[in-house]
Parts: C-alpha cells; structure tokens; sequence
C-alpha cells in the first residue's frame, strides 16, 4: 500500500503499537515530523516535544528536530494544559509525556461533552478529564480547573464538528467551535482590523454571554486550535497575530490526505 491510504494506515498501527488511543497523538508528537520533507520541518513552529529524546519509541531525532525541541517547545515541564475536545485521550497521552517527572508538577484538564476515561498508557495522577460542554463553559469555571485557578500555560483544542458532507455547515461550525476556544483562552475579543472584527462577530457564540473579559491563558502562553479549512480562517489568524507574538498555521503529516483539518498555533501571549 502507498499513498495517503498508506501513510495513514501507517500512523493507525503505530498508534496501536505505542499504546496511544487515536492516531491524532501524532498531531501533536515531534515523531510526526520526521515524516516531513526537510524544507517543511525547519518552518513548523508546532511542536509537542518528548522530555528526553527516546521517550517515543522508534523515534530517532536528527539534529534538526533537537534545535526545534529547544525552540518551540509549547509544553514545558510543570506546564498547566487545557485540552478542549479531548476525547478518545491522544493529546492527553501525549501531553503528559511533556510534563517531565512528577516532582516537576503539572496539570493537564480534558473537557469534552462525551465522558472521557484517562488512558492508562502515558499519562499518570496529573491527568484528568472534565465531561462538560465547552460551548457552555464560562472562563470562571474553566479557570477553577486550573492550579490555584491562576489559568493555563497551554489550551489545546481538538474540536471538530461531526462532519455532515455540507462544505458550508462543517465550516461554519467548526469556525464557531474555533471562536469559542480562541474566547476562552484570550478573553474579551477586539481587533484593530475591521475585517477582522467582521469575521469574528459572524462567529460569536450563542451561549449566554459570559461577562468574564479576561481569558484563561496565562500571559507567554500558547494556543492551538483546529479548523477546517475555509476562506474565514485566515481572519483567525490575522486576529491572534494582534494577541501573540508567533503565530503560524501546520497540516500534520497524520492528517488524513482527505481531511480539510489545520491548526492554527499561537505561541507567547501578549
């Protein structure tokens, strides 16, 4: 087998085999990027990486991942992460990994509408899940989750809209699920660029309003968040390029060849 069905297959069985719950570990592994053509790992500023070079079996890393170890590193050890939309537990599982040895501390918050169970695989007592909709969830209750409810260093979201097939419905929802994640990390959202603004405002929740400003992503924090591709996205990223001091987009080599998925990652909160 070759091709997209073939890579993807193959991020399927390593998965299984490393004992992650879903192939989306790889999303947010440094492993993923040594299936990247050199050009295209040298730019990536995504990067999830293991405390100690060997902590993924089977993944050898050449010397240029090693310096973007060092450099873009998102989950430092003792890191307090949030991740929206955690379910089946992959990027809890590899989260953990990033949080260093217990006596480093940590916390890493799953919420996701459906109960989730922390995998037993890779993540220890630092791990836990919240089943709650993150569509309703106010900044007051998701920075109680957080220690000493001083907010989060990282706030992943995984959310995807169960896909209906209708190009415009997927990507409407997804946008919204977008704006709610960029909401609850940031706070209160104004930009400078009108057309930002318009693009914002198209994708307000419709959840009561929550009459919390501040965000809960703690200043020099990060943030990514998944969308489907549309031609709306890109006023996202314009927006968080006001919030953050990098901010780039990255397809993962584990995406599958069909899937419009991106993520929009934001690095140093201002």
């Amino acid at each position: 087998m070759s091709g997209a069905a073939g890579t993807a297959d193959f991020f399927y069985r390593e998965a299984q085999r490393l004992s992650y719950v879903a192939r989306s570990a790889f999303k947010v592994c440094v492993g993923a990027l040594l299936f990247l053509p050199p050009t295209l790992v040298r730019i990536t500023s995504f990067v999830h990486v293991s405390r100690e070079p060997h902590a993924v079996p089977g993944c050898l890393l050449p010397s240029q991942l090693i310096q973007i170890q060092k450099q873009h590193k998102l989950i430092a050890p003792g890191a307090a992460v949030l991740d929206l939309g955690c379910a089946p537990g992959a990027w809890l599982q590899v989260a953990c990994q990033n949080l260093g040895p217990l006596e480093k501390g940590g916390v890493i918050v799953g919420v996701d509408v459906k109960k989730v169970k922390v995998p037993s695989a890779h993540c220890d007592s630092r791990v836990r899940t919240v089943c709650a909709d993150v569509m309703a969830l106010m900044k007051q209750q998701a920075r109680a989750m957080s220690p000493q409810e001083r907010g989060f260093s990282v706030v992943l979201s995984d959310m995807c809209p169960v896909v209906s097939g209708i190009t415009t419905k997927d990507a409407a929802i997804s946008c919204e699920l977008g704006m709610r994640a960029l909401s609850l990390a940031v706070g209160k959202m104004k930009a400078k660029d009108s057309d930002c603004n318009t693009i914002l405002e198209k994708f307000q929740s419709s959840t009561e309003p929550d009459p919390d400003e501040d965000g809960i992503l703690r200043r020099g924090g990060s943030l990514v968040i998944k969308f489907l591709e549309n031609e709306d996205i890109p006023g996202f990223g314009k927006f968080c390029k006001e919030k953050f001091k990098k901010v780039s987009w990255l397809r993962p080599k584990a995406t599958r060849s069909s899937s419009r998925e991106i993520y929009l990652i934001c690095e140093g909160l201002r």
